[in-house]
């Protein structure tokens, strides 16, 4: 797979991720010839998952679930992958008692010894609510929505430790993307299609690369290619900031450390694939892996995860300064002749898994055209 000294390519692809191997897979049915790279040892960028030394099916880098309400996402990815009905539900540990996040009916009539109807859910929020208006923070958002206490059980002590920052220093988006309901459904996404490949991610990245206008070179940096680069149109999927060397200064980013764990002895860690911890220890949350893959194990293997400042970027944080200064590269980037940029790093967005295959579809109608 690898020829070091070919370099007659149309597009050189940097990360092979979801936006660059969508990317490469729709421009090799173009007829073009791609050279992907990335740095690590593997494809799928973050979404990557193996089995571990004990035969259980993970994701070293985080739960992935698989959500969309575009039919033209699931359709792309349904020609590289069958799939496994999958509907995520989560838990948050608030005191003693384990509810249903995103608050719904059962969790306000378990937190509070209430036997409340749908409506009278609705009444009690309006009730508890302190409007905000504009909503500009996230700490606006979920006041807006269900005020104080309930912010303060179930958001702010996560967010601190997900992003380091209070729900005050953080924009609106990041807060509105978790509904709240006064129903009983207890699942953590409410979109069209829910699934995850019934062979793993990386058998459907395996497949999507599957092309013979893709050369895919692992272990390969970026910088070693630059100078010379073998190709006249650059896909760069890689935080924009890097790019240009940080020129106005670092764009900020969380990271995450993963502390993997196998229970031999343990057909079921808990009762949800994730259980979050708001108030209580260091990480934010354990994912069982058995619950998302439906995998018939012995034993049982988790994770638990710890944000953290250093380390590789995952998040953008979303905050004004931020975005201004991201606006500043971006301003550079639509200067630069023969590159593409797409991603969640590359556009400093937090994008889910399917709007990061919308973008990298649209993009490579865009150089296409």
């Amino acid at each position: 797979m690898n020829n070091p000294a070919r370099k007659n390519y149309d597009h050189l692809i940097v990360g092979a991720g979801f936006a660059g191997s969508v990317c490469a897979r729709m421009l090799a049915e173009a007829g073009r010839k791609v050279l992907l790279i990335d740095r690590r040892d593997h494809f799928g960028g973050n979404a990557y998952d193996r089995v571990d030394e004990h035969g259980v099916l993970i994701h070293p880098y985080g739960p992935h679930i698989f959500h969309t309400n575009s039919k033209r996402v699931f359709e792309f990815l349904s020609r590289f992958t069958d799939w496994r009905f999958y509907e995520h539900r989560v838990l948050a540990q608030v005191g003693e008692q384990l509810l249903p996040i995103p608050i719904n009916r059962t969790t306000i009539n378990k937190l509070y010894g209430l036997s409340l109807t749908g409506d009278e859910v609705q009444a009690y929020l309006d009730s508890v609510r302190q409007p905000r208006s504009p909503l500009a923070t996230s700490e606006d958002v979920v006041l807006n929505s269900v005020g104080p206490d309930l912010c303060d059980k179930f958001f702010r002590g996560y967010t601190k430790k997900q992003w380091g920052l209070d729900l005050s220093e953080l924009s609106a988006g990041v807060a509105a993307r978790i509904p709240t309901r006064n129903d009983d459904d207890d699942r953590y996404f409410g979109d069209s299609f829910q699934f995850i490949p019934a062979a793993g991610y990386g058998r459907m990245f395996e497949r999507m690369l599957d092309h013979p206008g893709i050369e895919l070179r692992l272990n390969c940096d970026f910088r070693e290619l630059r100078a010379e680069p073998p190709a006249e149109h650059i896909v760069y999927t890689g935080p924009i900031d890097a790019f240009f060397d940080h020129c106005h200064g670092p764009l900020p980013y969380r990271s995450l450390r993963f502390d993997h764990q196998h229970l031999a002895d343990v057909e079921q860690f808990q009762q949800v694939g994730t259980v979050n911890y708001p108030n209580d220890h260091d990480y934010t949350r354990i994912t069982e892996f058995k619950h998302l893959t439906g995998q018939q194990h012995a034993g049982t293997s988790i994770v638990r995860e710890y944000p953290q400042a250093e380390g590789d970027p995952y998040y953008p944080i979303p905050r004004p300064e931020n975005e201004a200064l991201y606006k500043r590269y971006a301003e550079l980037a639509e200067q630069q002749q023969g590159v593409t940029f797409v991603g969640r790093l590359a556009q400093y967005r937090y994008y889910n898994m399917d709007q990061i295959v919308a973008t990298a579809l649209k993009a490579c109608e865009e150089i296409l055209a």
